[in-house]
């Protein structure tokens, strides 16, 4: 039976990798993104939405949906710092409008999309609900980004408050907290060159779909609430 999915960031890395390499051709996809991405499957319907204009892009996106069940809704969105991941980076050097730029995307939209759509996906059978976290939202990581981590920490926020609302109606809602991905390379590299390529820093691409596979697989009888995915080499956390 086809399937109908929400996915947010589709136009590059990650977002890309999820919408090209999970639905099937037979499942309905609406994915959301700022620019349109280059390779759109034929069963792909593109909705255009700035996720830092929160209001506006869950109306664009309600307006395309309108009142279609869904199945899966996946946000993998995430913006950091300019100077991010650099010894540069300095928080009291980050202007108000990039702070609020980052909570705005990462934050509120994500939850004025999730309290839009849980009607839709109160119509599947299996809904599923998927939020890409990061490593930056765990406890005692060693990053510096004050902005970027305390956006990952709420949406772990989400997932635990959300599932108690979500529960008598049997919709999992589950984060993915990620290190460092080599998004450089299409998921269709095979996962051994990656390593190679990278020196196993990296995680590939086709490691995080297959834990998305995973999620979406469970029965409506589980709820996968946290898996956390840092590289091996990574220690961050």
């Amino acid at each position: 039976m086809s399937k109908k999915y929400l996915l947010y960031g589709i136009s590059k890395g990650l977002g890309r990798a999820i919408a090209q390499g999970i639905p099937q051709e037979t499942d309905v996809v609406y994915g959301v993104s700022r620019s349109k991405p280059v390779d759109l499957a034929p069963n792909t319907t593109w909705i255009q939405a700035d996720l830092s204009q929160p209001t506006e892009a869950v109306a664009a996106v309600r307006k395309v949906i309108a009142d279609q069940p869904l199945d899966y809704l996946i946000y993998n969105v995430g913006i950091w710092e300019q100077e991010a991941f650099e010894d540069t980076y300095d928080f009291e050097q980050s202007s108000e409008t990039e702070i609020i730029q980052i909570i705005q995307t990462n934050v509120t939209a994500c939850l004025l999309s999730l309290q839009a759509f849980i009607p839709h996906l109160k119509q599947s059978p299996n809904a599923k609900i998927i939020l890409i976290g990061s490593t930056w939202g765990l406890e005692n990581h060693k990053g510096r980004e004050v902005a970027f981590s305390a956006s990952k920490f709420a949406l772990r926020g989400m997932v635990h408050a959300l599932r108690e609302s979500l529960r008598e109606h049997s919709i999992g809602i589950s984060v993915l907290n990620l290190g460092y991905l080599a998004t450089e390379y299409d998921h269709h590299v095979a996962v051994e060159d990656v390593i190679a390529q990278t020196d196993g820093a990296l995680i590939p691409l086709e490691d995080v779909l297959a834990a998305i596979r995973f999620v979406l697989q469970t029965s409506r009888a589980t709820c996968v609430k946290e898996i956390n995915m840092p590289a091996m080499k990574d220690f961050n956390v």
